[in-house]
């Protein structure tokens, strides 16, 4: 019942947003569609296109490199190439009209350096466009192609490779004919990502002023204050997302490859040298460059350059908001996904197990469209709270749930959940199922096995899980700006402000603050794939918490 419940939590935005759309909306309706939706579905179909065949040609190749050639820095690449996962695209965004703007470094610097006065002097090519957008936010989403291309090729069988060596293919026949179409369900799941996360920014694409669908929700909610009108742009949103996800399962067509075989030997690893060792350092170069170093460098001068300005009270009142934000929601997200994933393996009904997989779309659901689905229960929640105690004892409630910073906190909860539901399946799934019976054979309840053994177990699972929620509420961007109450700033609503304000130079700070937190999770990302080839040894838990006998006579 209680897997059950959290499913509805989980639920209740997409009913919710599908039960406002069919209010009316007055005159809102037909305005949007003779005049916003055309225009915002051609620039986020164009985003997506754009983004998609960028991060899959950057994150494919990468990968492949890395995984199968042997050229200098080879070793280190393997992990650097992970690091722009850490940028936002919101931050990326800034950095990067800060350096290429008509105002920014760049350009000024090649104004004063050639005399140029004004921009009908010289050409330079437009940051703020829909090709400006497509180009940064490729260079911070491909590592989902990276990492789940590399992670397909590490687990490809040798034999086949080697086949296909052995019957006279090249290096490149056997990518294009043998490694690719293997890795397409990976490379499928990869670009699903990246563009769920296209799908849900808001940040990059209002500083470059391309008027997506998700910029669409937003102006129709906050400036024209139409909730319905927003509601019904968001469905069009959910429509594709479900789309997006339907092309992902038709792309992989139920495909599963695995090996026939319980050895295992290392890939066989050609090695570069000379210009073609080059061609590889630079092809894994400046994804990097372009990705992590320009905008990180734009960071850190700002930080220092504004340091006194960057640690206001504002400062320190935002970084505390996203750390308590944070931290509710690493917990809230960790125990939902023991309840379901626990309720998962204790029982074989197909209501429960269907139930447990409700997250999953969640965290394909953008944080406007997610936003707007929770403001309305929230609301009426509040209002029926309120309504009682009135009518009990005249005492008005307000708004307790919509209008605080428990929205934000339920929303990163079910937004995020699917993370951490993953780890902790993944954890559970190690733990042997003749513990669970030798231990009710013993006497021990449901509850006596998760308490003691299921949960010391499953401690490192339990804290990846928190990480990860943990750092994705820190950079969540969208329904924080929805949701959040009157003057309440985050770090990542602090330097979507400011740089609205161009005052990029006292982002610097809260910007650069996001970032470092978020390579926790990127290094941890190089560990599990480096181990991720079958046939690696796997590291036991243990818990150290004392246990009662019945316990002890399990292990």
């Amino acid at each position: 019942m209680a897997a059950l419940l959290l499913s509805l939590i989980a639920l209740a935005p997409l009913i919710a947003i599908a039960v406002i759309a069919f209010q009316s909306s007055g005159d809102a309706w037909p305005h949007l569609i003779d005049n916003v939706l055309p225009g915002a579905v051609r620039r986020t179909v164009g985003l997506m296109l754009g983004v998609g065949l960028l991060t899959l040609i950057i994150g494919t190749g990468t990968a492949w490199l890395v995984t199968m050639y042997r050229f200098p820095g080879r070793r280190y690449f393997q992990w650097l190439l992970l690091l722009p996962m850490a940028m936002p695209t919101y931050i990326i965004a800034y950095c990067y009209l800060e350096l290429f703007d008509y105002s920014g470094m760049v350009q000024t610097g090649m104004r004063g350096l050639f005399g140029w006065r004004n921009a009908q002097d010289y050409w330079f090519p437009d940051i703020r466009s829909l090709s400006g957008a497509i180009f940064v936010m490729s260079a911070v989403l491909y590592p989902y192609v990276y990492i789940t291309a590399r992670a397909s090729f590490i687990a490809q069988s040798v034999c086949v490779i080697e086949a296909s060596r052995t019957l006279g293919r090249s290096a490149s026949e056997t990518f294009w004919q043998i490694a690719l179409p293997l890795a397409r369900p990976a490379l499928a799941a990869g670009v699903a990502l990246a563009l769920m996360e296209t799908l849900n920014d808001i940040g990059a694409v209002e500083f470059f002023g391309v008027r997506t669908l998700t910029v669409a929700v937003y102006d129709t909610w906050l400036d024209r204050g139409s909730l319905a009108g927003a509601s019904q742009i968001a469905c069009v949103m959910l429509a594709f997302v479900f789309a997006l996800l339907l092309i992902e399962r038709a792309l992989r067509a139920g495909r599963r490859f695995h090996h026939t075989t319980g050895k295992y030997r290392d890939l066989p690893e050609d090695k570069l040298t000379g210009m073609r060792g080059i061609l590889a350092v630079l092809a894994c170069v400046l994804p990097l460059i372009v990705g992590f170093v320009l905008p990180a460098g734009v960071l850190v001068d700002d930080a220092i350059a504004h340091v006194s300005a960057g640690l206001s009270p504002a400062f320190w009142q935002a970084a505390l908001h996203s750390l308590l934000l944070a931290f509710a929601a690493a917990v809230l997200a960790v125990a939902f996904a023991v309840v379901l994933a626990y309720g998962r393996r204790q029982t074989r009904s197909k209501l429960v197990r269907g139930a447990s997989l409700v997250p999953a779309i969640s965290y394909a659901i953008p944080g406007t469209v997610l936003a707007i689905g929770l403001l309305i229960p929230l609301a009426g929640l509040d209002n029926s709270i309120d309504g009682v105690m009135r009518s009990l004892f005249g005492v008005s409630t307000g708004l307790l749930f919509s209008g605080t910073a428990f929205a934000i906190v339920l929303a990163y909860t079910i937004r995020f959940l699917a993370a951490s539901l993953g780890a902790v399946e993944a954890g559970l799934s190690k733990i042997s199922k003749n513990i669970d019976a030798a231990g009710r054979t013993l006497g021990a309840t449901v509850s006596d096995m998760l308490w003691t053994v299921h949960l010391p177990l499953l401690r490192p699972a339990l804290g990846a899980a928190a990480m990860l929620v943990f750092v994705d509420s820190m950079k969540e961007l969208p329904a924080t700006l929805l949701l959040r109450p009157f003057n309440f700033d985050t770090l990542s609503t602090q330097v979507f402000t400011l740089a609205s304000l161009y005052r990029y130079e006292e982002a610097g700070l809260s910007a650069l603050t996001i970032v470092l937190v978020s390579l926790a999770p990127v290094l941890l990302l190089h560990g599990i794939i480096a181990r991720s080839r079958p046939g690696a040894s796997a590291s036991r838990p243990s818990g150290a918490r004392s246990r009662p006998e019945w316990a002890l006579r399990i292990s």
